[in-house]
């Protein structure tokens, strides 16, 4: 109800001042405000408005009657961001930096971000799961402050059609985080902008929730591509491997030497030291012992 009550104020807001395609948010800030860094934090905040003013990632942020809007530039125009696409180091500034808290952040812990999942319920804690989790030793260098912005002031500020090309010629800043459409309000011209920012919003919001929700299966579906590549180069690799070991010459298998036989092992055995040899020539005393005998067997014919 409350919201619906919100939104429609701002249609009545829109459509009383056709002519310039900018929301009426209560916040008038004549001069380029002073900017602090929140410590630890890549965020600015102003501690001189009344009003819950960051600058973040080359773009201001204001939390006004519950709802976040953005501008490239100090004094607007703004533009309403749903809360699924409000940056998550925006989210995270504690809540003593909100120098006009709502009624709601009473009680609350001044040194922690805001409890957006119980404002916002669990559908928004769902889609942005892990938004109150980061490594605070990483956190990213804060974006330089577009202090070009300073001489323009008062009555020298810059309509819509002049605030893109004064911002791109001294502004050479390019954000960290992707950019969601509706967000570059430079680019929009203030005929073609639609009578109501929800209505402006909504259908791109869908189709980035479309594409989100297409990320895990191409992620994948690119796992599964990687698996098949490796198991294909391991494969490669195994076949060359084959044909390398197929291509070295094989070591031909020794020739065994052929079994002698029995006797040629035993001509070439060795004599033993006290085996009497056959072959050598007798002696006198064994001619004269044959001619004993010799003459033994005449006597006895």
């Amino acid at each position: 109800m409350r919201k619906g009550l919100l939104l429609l104020g701002l249609l009545v807001l829109w459509t009383a001042s056709p002519a310039r395609a900018e929301l009426n948010i209560g916040i008038n800030v004549s001069i380029f405000p002073q900017l602090e860094r929140v410590p630890g934090y890549p965020v600015y905040y102003a501690p001189g408005l009344e009003s819950n003013y960051f600058f973040y990632d080359g773009s201001y942020w204001v939390y006004q009657d519950d709802g976040w809007y953005s501008s490239y530039w100090y004094n607007g125009p703004w533009e309403y961001m749903d809360p699924e696409f409000v940056p998550l180091f925006v989210l995270r500034v504690p809540v003593r930096y909100y120098r006009r808290p709502p009624l709601y952040f009473r009680g609350w812990q001044s040194d922690a971000p805001p409890r957006w999942g119980d404002h916002w319920g669990r559908d928004w804690s769902q889609r942005r799961s892990g938004w109150d989790r980061w490594d605070r030793r990483a956190a990213p260098a804060p974006a330089p402050l577009p202090v070009y912005q300073r001489q323009y002031s008062g009555n020298r500020y810059p309509p819509v059609s002049q605030q893109r090309e004064l911002q791109s010629r001294n502004y050479n800043y390019h954000p960290a985080e992707e950019r969601h459409v509706g967000r570059d309000r430079p680019q929009q011209s203030t005929r073609d902008a639609a009578p109501s920012p929800s209505s402006v919003s909504r259908p791109q919001q869908q189709q980035q929730r479309q594409q989100e929700s297409r990320r895990p299966e191409q992620q994948q579906g690119q796992q599964r591509q990687n698996q098949q590549r490796q198991q294909e180069s391991q494969q490669q690799q195994q076949q060359q491997q084959r044909r390398e070991q197929s291509q070295q010459p094989q070591p031909q298998p020794q020739q065994r030497q052929p079994q002698q036989k029995p006797d040629e092992q035993k001509q070439q055995s060795p004599r033993r030291p006290n085996e009497p040899n056959q072959d050598r020539p007798r002696n006198q005393g064994d001619k004269r012992d044959d001619k004993r005998g010799d003459g033994h067997d005449e006597s006895h014919s």
